[in-house]
């Protein structure tokens, strides 16, 4: 679950209202235990902004590429293709919400509850999609590399039900976020948050946080880990110079998805245990885990516009295929097409994945 972080510290560490009636008596700046109050700087906030603008048209652009080379070419489109466009459609749709983010991060949230919930809903179902693709791509690759003879002629029939599946599994993960959330007024300033009422409010507030941090992350971890540590054990094995290089393809994406992920949620795992009381409620622990929810949820965001990079410009098929498309629309010479062809031969033969 990808929250902003000063959400977190304004409405949620520093009170817990009973409901809506509440809000008026409390102050989301206010001092609790003597606390110095963690607000983020001004210019923490637009540079913020000014970073999910750049995400949005990154995303936007590298996307929207991976998208029409996929499409471009369905008659060689293998089941890792299938993944890789429904991943990039996941991140298009996700850049969509980044600018109303930015205002929200820098202003207030002026778009309404109906907008909130879509938004949320937008950001959330495409969160949960887009990890639980990357572990699939990871079995695909696991398959493919050590099951190679059965892999394409059992995998492709169930292919279109297992994305079917996973949008709608991230949609089920996302209702009690989606069903919570709304945009309300509080100390002269609108929200966009969870408005749990009742007894039960930090009951709800942690199970809002274990089921991304199980379902959204950990699951996909290991299975990833699994996937790809005995795919590159059996790559090792092998003097087949393309299977090295996609073991290279394999290694970054394991790593870049870890850089940008993991920190938010060692961040969020902090949060969560120093909501439950594992971690003292001190004023220094809230500082440093609401910087550190700040800082990381970056990072996470910038994942969307890294996988067009990771799983199709690091490949020369994709270029192949790109350069195959604007050769076809006229736009550069077959002969340098050719000529790139020449010079990657190796690397464009085979038929695992126009992207790999």
């Amino acid at each position: 679950m990808t929250e902003l972080a000063f959400a977190f510290s304004d409405l949620d560490i520093y009170f817990e209202p009973e409901n809506a009636s509440d809000y008026p008596t409390y102050d989301p700046n206010s001092v609790l235990l003597d606390c110095t109050s963690v607000s983020v700087t001004i210019g923490f906030k637009y540079a913020a902004a000014f970073l999910y603008g750049l995400v949005c048209l990154l995303s936007l652009l590298g996307n929207s590429l991976v998208v029409l080379v996929i499409t471009y070419n369905k008659a060689n489109r293998s089941v890792t293709d299938v993944y890789l466009l429904n991943l990039a459609i996941a991140d298009l749709l996700f850049a969509l919400s980044l600018p109303m983010l930015a205002v929200y991060q820098v202003h207030e949230w002026i778009f309404g509850t109906a907008m909130c919930k879509l938004i949320s809903a937008l950001k959330e179902v495409n969160f949960y999609s887009g990890i639980l693709l990357l572990a699939f791509i990871s079995i695909d690759r696991y398959l493919a590399i050590v099951y190679a003879t059965r892999a394409v002629t059992e995998k492709r029939h169930w292919v279109k039900f297992v994305c079917v599946g996973i949008w709608l599994f991230s949609f089920l993960l996302s209702l009690p976020v989606i069903c919570f959330r709304e945009a309300f007024l509080h100390s002269s300033k609108m929200f966009c948050y969870e408005n749990i009422n009742g007894s039960q409010t930090s009951y709800w507030r942690v199970i809002l946080r274990i089921l991304p941090q199980t379902f959204g992350f950990i699951i996909p971890l290991i299975i990833m880990l699994f996937c790809y540590g005995v795919t590159v054990h059996r790559l090792l094995q092998t003097k087949n110079s393309q299977k090295k290089k996609a073991m290279k393809v394999i290694l970054v994406v394991v790593l870049v998805f870890l850089i940008c992920w993991l920190p938010y949620h060692i961040s969020l795992l902090a949060d969560t245990l120093l909501r439950t009381g594992v971690i003292e409620d001190t004023c220094g622990h809230r500082d440093a885990i609401d910087g550190a929810l700040s800082g990381t949820e970056i990072l996470g965001y910038a994942h969307s516009c890294i996988n067009p990079i990771i799983y199709a410009f690091i490949g020369q098929k994709f270029r192949n295929s790109f350069l195959k498309i604007l050769v076809t629309h006229r736009i550069v010479s077959k002969e340098i097409l050719i000529r790139y062809r020449k010079g990657s031969t190796s690397s464009i033969s085979g038929n695992t994945s126009i992207t790999l």
